[in-house]
């Protein structure tokens, strides 16, 4: 088994079968029927509507309200910032799909990641195991969508010559640097690839004898200026507190200023981030419960059927006696995340602290299904959570992660394939 998983993934270029030295992709896949695909697409269309919708009103908060919802304040003067037509360009909505439904976790909004597993990977998997991929046009889809965000992004500085695009991440880190550079090759535009810490920031004119010689701007390792930058795995919340090792300088804040004074544009835009606070479910959870009329009665519906119950403290959950997770408003990969009974006792919790300082969110707990899953260690049980990618707000490749009921980074990628072509176009997914 060790070396038939081994020999296969091998063959996919620049792809992290293993990960910090453990299995990751599975030489197994889920067998799903078409119907589940199409209504889990379903599930993220309209969670995004709702989602994006709700980006309007947070708009409209003051600084305060922002806080409480644990937007940092250095990202304040920048959190309102629209600088594309759609709020985020590629997200990702993790749900629970079990016997009673489907429901949201939560919005990945700013920096998701699972994309070359779902948009690449999976199609090889089918294609070695006989199935057919419920993704198999959107990668396509992916390229498209890419290459129109670089251009819209990039017309809004109001600039008419071709863009000088870089795409970045942390270059040491495997995962990272090769969704990145798998990124820049679906959008099939001329650019380079560079690490973040290989960048320059020139946050004021340099002038030599009366010459301007540089002006503002983020500039790659040959001194060319760069008009759009492509940052998927590198969030805004690291950002904004990142700092020169030498000068101290708050180059994050720096960074953001580029974009504001349309000196620079990011992808996914600054919007991604105001949607990246799981207190977002918070604010639509109590419009709901207020009949609010920001919602319309569909979307209340939605609203009831897709989404959990989520405060800023658990006293509704110990009052009712039913049990709640605790997370961070900002956090990823399941770190800091804690299971509650209803009584307050905690009964699991994830073993990174990470985010312990970040305003936390209470929500309903639901159990992850499960699945039997094939691994180099033999068969085992682990609870599935499905995610779903939305591209421009739309809904696109859809995938499983496998391993513990808090969705961690020690999780599996598990493939998932259609039983044949003709009982998905029965069912109407593409």
């Amino acid at each position: 088994m060790t070396d038939i998983r081994k020999q296969f993934y091998e063959n996919i270029d620049s792809f992290w079968h293993d990960l910090y030295d453990e299995e990751y992709a599975l030489y197994d896949i889920k067998v799903e029927k078409a119907e589940k695909i199409k209504q889990v697409k379903t599930a993220a269309d309209r969670v995004g509507h709702v989602f994006f919708k709700t980006a309007h009103l947070l708009r409209a908060l003051d600084d305060e309200t922002l806080q409480s919802l644990g937007f940092p304040k250095e990202v304040l003067p920048y959190i309102r910032l629209q600088t594309m037509e759609v709020e985020t360009v590629i997200s990702r909505i993790d749900f629970i799909v079990n016997e009673s439904g489907i429901k949201v976790m939560e919005l990945n909004a700013d920096t998701p990641t699972f994309i070359k597993e779902l948009f690449h990977v999976n199609r090889r998997v089918c294609k070695q195991f006989g199935l057919h991929d419920p993704n198999q046009k959107e990668e396509e889809h992916l390229s498209r969508v890419l290459k129109e965000a670089i251009f819209k992004a990039y017309e809004k500085l109001g600039k008419t010559t071709y863009p000088h695009i870089v795409f970045s991440s942390h270059g040491d880190h495997e995962e990272d640097k090769w969704t990145t550079t798998y990124l820049m090759e679906q959008a099939n535009v001329k650019a380079r690839y560079e690490p973040l810490d290989k960048l320059r920031i020139v946050d004021k004119p340099i002038h030599e004898q009366g010459e301007l010689i540089l002006e503002p701007g983020l500039y790659d390792t040959t001194g060319q200026k760069i008009d759009v930058l492509y940052r998927q795995t590198y969030p805004i919340e690291h950002l904004v507190n990142d700092r020169d090792p030498v000068t101290d300088e708050g180059v994050g804040e720096m960074l953001l200023k580029l974009v504001k004074d349309k000196q620079l544009a990011i992808i996914n835009p600054p919007s991604a981030f105001l949607l990246q606070s799981k207190a977002i479910q918070v604010v639509i959870w109590g419009l709901y419960e207020q009949k609010h009329p920001f919602f319309t009665k569909e979307e209340h519906e939605w609203i009831y059927t897709y989404f959990l119950p989520t405060y800023l403290e658990e006293d509704v959950f110990i009052k009712s006696q039913k049990p709640y997770v605790k997370k961070p408003s900002f956090g990823r990969e399941g770190d800091t995340v804690e299971i509650y009974e209803g009584s307050g006792k905690k009964v699991a919790e994830d073993a990174q602290k990470t985010y312990e300082d970040e305003v936390p969110v209470y929500q309903q707990f639901l159990e992850l299904d499960i699945a039997e899953i094939v691994t180099e260690k033999g068969k085992q049980t682990a609870h599935i959570m499905y995610g779903c990618f939305l591209l421009n707000g739309r809904p696109s490749a859809v995938g499983i992660r496998a391993g513990n009921q808090i969705t961690d980074n020690a999780s599996y990628y598990l493939p998932i394939g259609l039983k044949n072509e003709s009982e998905d176009e029965k069912n109407g997914v593409d």
